[in-house]
């Protein structure tokens, strides 16, 4: 049941409104904030070096600088192309949600507000991704195909949930790499970008997944939280494409090898999801048999 504060109004209209408060006050165009013009200069890398999935291992090591660059420009093309994937599947999940709901409703106007920015964000990642000289990453055709009975059956705190364990995971590595002078100029623009409006769409994701909680059941928790780790298990393992070893031009089958054992990058994924895993775990949705697919994806 929604909370209601002392003047009438529900914890939930209160976060949407200062949400779409903080959108008019600070949101961004890609299109004019971004230098697209500006050839790439190959003396940069693509993301941070320690969020490569080689970086600390024995190939990393054997690698040039302008190989090691090459490789986390692809690298991080690929997270770029999972996000648009995912961007795509998170706009569904919400049209669905608010169908037909109360358009005065200030979640309602809020959630077009999400959409619109996964819009814009899907756009500058797919000019990001081109400009770094990458061609289009997709998950595999297994993944796309339960991402599409994903869409298409999610909801409440399943779907939002979901959402949060998405944008909570790029949230942090691309904190490091809008801070990191060695990542390329634009990708660091993007990157700020994306953090600073996915903020508040991590907000929304938090506050409707407590909503849409305080009505559910122990079996209805059992069930969401597994579909929740399943998802993002799918999710996070999508993120970097085994096809962007050869593109980088290096022996796809040693990278792929060194990078499934490489226990630096695994690592930095669990420290990054600290926070996301507390918060699954208030919120009821760590369960044991969810915990299998967040530690086989190196959540926890």
């Amino acid at each position: 049941m929604t909370s209601i504060s002392e003047s009438g109004v529900s914890d939930r209209e209160t976060v949407a409104r200062r949400l779409l408060d903080s959108s008019e006050q600070l949101s961004y165009d890609p299109v004019k904030e971004v230098d697209w013009e500006t050839p790439l200069d190959t003396g940069y890398h693509g993301a941070s070096p320690e969020w490569s999935t080689l970086y600390g291992t024995s190939y990393w090591a054997d690698l040039s600088p302008e190989q090691q660059r090459e490789l986390t420009r692809q690298e991080a093309a690929s997270v770029a192309s999972t996000g648009i994937w995912f961007e795509m599947i998170l706009q569904q999940m919400m049209l669905r949600d608010f169908y037909a709901k109360d358009p005065t409703d200030p979640a309602f106007q809020w959630a077009l507000t999400e959409i619109a920015d996964e819009c814009r964000h899907s756009i500058m990642f797919a000019r990001g991704a081109a400009k770094l000289r990458a061609p289009a990453y997709r998950p595999r055709r297994f993944v796309v195909e339960l991402g599409r009975v994903f869409k298409a059956t999610a909801s409440g705190e399943a779907a939002y949930a979901a959402i949060l364990v998405a944008e909570e995971v790029l949230d942090v590595m691309q904190r490091d790499w809008m801070r990191d002078e060695r990542v390329v100029p634009f990708v660091r623009t993007i990157n700020n970008i994306h953090v600073v409006e996915e903020s508040r769409h991590m907000k929304f994701a938090r506050e409707e997944t407590r909503e849409r909680l305080r009505s559910a059941g122990w079996l209805r928790r059992q069930i969401n939280a597994l579909v929740v780790a399943i998802a993002s298990y799918f999710i996070v393992t999508s993120m970097v494409n085994g096809k962007v070893y050869e593109n980088a031009g290096l022996d796809g089958k040693r990278a792929r090898r060194e990078a499934k054992a490489n226990e630096h990058h695994k690592s930095m994924l669990r420290s990054s999801c600290s926070g996301l895993m507390e918060f699954l775990h208030s919120a009821g949705l760590l369960t044991k048999p969810s915990l299998w697919f967040y530690k086989r994806a190196n959540l926890i």
